[in-house]
């Protein structure tokens, strides 16, 4: 059965004795669900396939979450001594796509065995250390505590990417598992409308405090914006809905991509969204976790931002209207209507948190105030490029989590999806991928006062250049 997740550990109270055993509990789930998904895999020959060119075999990620614990506690100073030095490099690096030729395969890659084996050395030293390291609540950021929390977050955010990298494997690689049951309901696509927000100033980021929960880097400082009117559509843009453009080719017409899907369409071959499997017929399956199903119309698409913007482009034409994603801004004052700017998300209220399935479900489920999906379901695509607010401090001991971001060419996602769990379904979590990326992402679209695409251009340019300047 499906088991929804411990929300995210507070950082302080009253007595430590609880909080070790509420970390703890935290941590083993995180460990747990992690490894279930890789049950997922057929055989353990599978873990040294690639989903994709640009990614590293499964086994890479499946011993990556691990060494980062390790590697983490040894930055903090909690750690003198590693379990495995060797495994410790090796994990380490890599993460992030590769360029399109590269080739992982030249790497000697462990046996499945000794990473389980390494995996359960990890899981034994993390549990020690909760339940004996001098403990002082509030934890703070410099407290070694900060690195467990970080390898949790971590461990929780490799869920989920793990998760759209086996959504990618072959299907004859992957079998069904109790623990990810999909939405049987599936049907029509609803016929989308606008709704009416209204101007308003609102402010971003959790200043110098954590409020009481972990959160990475980019999440502090802070950003006020004044938003003018707009419209924004009551649904995400659903399986059926975004039909109309793929019937319409809209994947081999030029005027709707920019410079960038253009080099994406050529480099992908892409002709629909990436879990759509086109039939001998010309009609489409839909790829879920873990099976090829009769398409859910009524199920939100998932596609990368280009998609989603040649979409807007496409739809505009169409209606003489300017149809374009939200800004994070935007985002956050649906939310604010919506009552889904909680610190944590109500999973009551949203298909987040593996609550409800291990898949999407259809887009007039659950209402946030007059739009639907305002968090969960799928990720949705913002306009907005990932930067830093002011105040911006990098935590030393994760470099490099927020800054290589900060280059013009990742836009921000906001919501969370089925599978977002512990930060990620945090109400100030900032999370970005290269507009290229597949994850479990999909959009709604907006009417009204915004960046127009020259302007947009302008500043992905400038903020390359600043990026570049800096890492060379």
């Amino acid at each position: 059965m499906l088991e929804k997740q411990i929300n995210s550990v507070h950082l302080d109270g009253e007595k430590t004795v609880l909080k070790r055993q509420e970390l703890s509990a935290y941590f083993h789930q995180s460990f747990d669900l992690f490894e279930s998904l890789f049950e997922l895999l057929k055989s353990d020959e599978v873990f040294y396939r690639q989903s994709e060119p640009t990614r590293h075999p499964m086994i890479f990620y499946f011993g990556h979450t691990a060494i980062f614990y390790i590697n983490k506690l040894v930055a903090s100073g909690a750690l003198k001594e590693r379990i495995n030095p060797h495994f410790e490099e090796l994990f380490a690096v890599g993460v992030d796509e590769m360029t399109w030729d590269a080739q992982s395969d030249t790497l000697r890659w462990p046996s499945v065995d000794e990473v389980r084996q390494y995996r359960d050395k990890v899981r034994h030293l993390v549990d020690e250390l909760i339940m004996s390291m001098p403990m002082k609540l509030p934890i703070t950021k410099e407290d070694p505590f900060w690195a467990i929390w970080m390898g949790i977050e971590h461990e929780r955010i490799h869920i989920e990417t793990s998760s759209v990298l086996h959504r990618q494997m072959p299907i004859e690689f992957v079998r069904a598992h109790k623990d990810f049951p999909a939405c049987p309901i599936q049907g029509d696509a609803p016929e989308n409308s606008m709704v009416d927000f209204n101007a308003a100033e609102i402010k971003l980021g959790k200043g110098d405090s954590d409020k009481g929960l972990y959160g990475w880097d980019n999440e502090y400082g802070s950003a006020t914006y004044f938003v003018e009117p707009f419209q924004a559509s009551k649904y995400l843009v659903s399986n059926g809905e975004f039909m109309d453009f793929v019937a319409a080719n809209g994947y081999g017409v030029s005027r709707w991509w920019d410079e960038e899907g253009l080099k994406f369409l050529k480099i992908r071959k892409a002709t629909c969204p990436p879990f759509w499997v086109q039939q001998e017929d010309g009609t489409y399956k839909y790829r879920s976790l873990t099976h090829e199903i009769d398409m859910p119309y009524n199920w939100p698409v998932e596609v990368n931002a280009l998609e989603a913007e040649a979409f807007c482009r496409w739809k505009s034409a169409q209606e003489g209207a300017t149809y374009r994603l939200s800004s994070e801004a935007e985002w956050a004052v649906m939310a604010q209507e919506g009552g889904m700017s909680e610190e944590i998300f109500d999973d009551s209220r949203a298909n987040i948190n593996l609550a409800h399935y291990a898949s999407s479900v259809p887009v007039d489920t659950f209402a946030h105030g007059e739009l639907y999906d305002v968090a969960g379901n799928v990720w949705q695509w913002t306009q907005t490029q990932m930067d830093a607010y002011e105040g911006f401090v990098t935590h030393p001991w994760y470099a490099d989590f927020s800054e290589p971001t900060f280059d013009g060419k990742h836009n921000l996602i906001k919501g969370g999806s089925w599978i977002s769990t512990g930060n990620e379904i945090l109400y100030p979590s900032r999370y970005a991928f290269r507009r290229h990326f597949i994850q479990h992402a999909g959009f709604r679209y907006v009417i009204g006062e915004g960046e127009n695409e020259t302007l947009k251009y302008e500043r992905i340019e400038q903020m390359f250049a600043k990026w570049k300047k800096r890492y060379g």
